[in-house]
């Protein structure tokens, strides 16, 4: 399969989220967290929505040592790391105010050095009856990865990266690879009380 180039903006993109994907959570849990934000995807023309997610829990160590395992040891981890991912317990879920919401089934937070933290959620992509089907390239980017810097008072930005592929390249680093040109920016994020 021929890959896309990255640009630099979705190298420098790949490279943060895999930072964080491979962070340890080190924070305190705490019980069910809203968040809503502006989403602005420059991609296919300019088009904005309200993004809303709600974490219910957070992932385990076991449960990201064992996504991690997955794509340490398989050159293409896709199949193999989809299928664990939509195994894994439901830790959440993400929506646009015209559609039904979406499972999470990875939820990470970490602190950041000036204070805040950032979080990382995961989850296989929805696709349509016209895409499993035919099964077009972007069949192979099965994975929608958010990152989200949020400072002491729970306001911040980040990335959605929606139709995403995970792997490690031959330097040995992580990579999420997006079909878009760029990831959709997630902005004026704060968390619903």
């Amino acid at each position: 399969m021929r890959l896309l180039p990255l640009s630099c903006k979705l190298l420098c993109a790949g490279v943060s989220l895999a930072a964080a994907f491979l962070a340890p959570a080190v924070l305190e849990s705490r019980q069910q967290e809203k968040f809503t934000g502006f989403a602005i995807n420059t991609n296919s023309g300019p088009s904005t929505a309200t993004v809303d997610f709600t974490v219910t829990r957070w992932s385990t160590d076991a449960e990201r040592a064992q996504l991690l395992a997955i794509i340490k040891e398989n050159k293409d981890p896709t199949d193999k790391l989809l299928r664990a991912l939509q195994k894994l317990p439901k830790v959440g879920y993400i929506r646009t105010p015209d559609r039904l919401a979406w499972d999470l089934h990875y939820a990470r937070q970490s602190p950041l050095d000036e204070g805040g933290r950032q979080i990382v959620l995961a989850t296989d992509r929805p696709i349509g009856f016209w895409e499993a089907r035919n099964q077009p390239r972007s069949y192979d980017y099965p994975f929608t990865i958010v990152q989200v810097h949020l400072d002491r008072n729970d306001t911040g930005s980040g990335k959605i990266l929606a139709g995403t592929k995970i792997y490690i390249d031959k330097k040995n680093n992580l990579v999420l690879e997006n079909f878009a040109q760029q990831p959709v920016r997630f902005n004026e994020i704060k968390r619903v009380k």
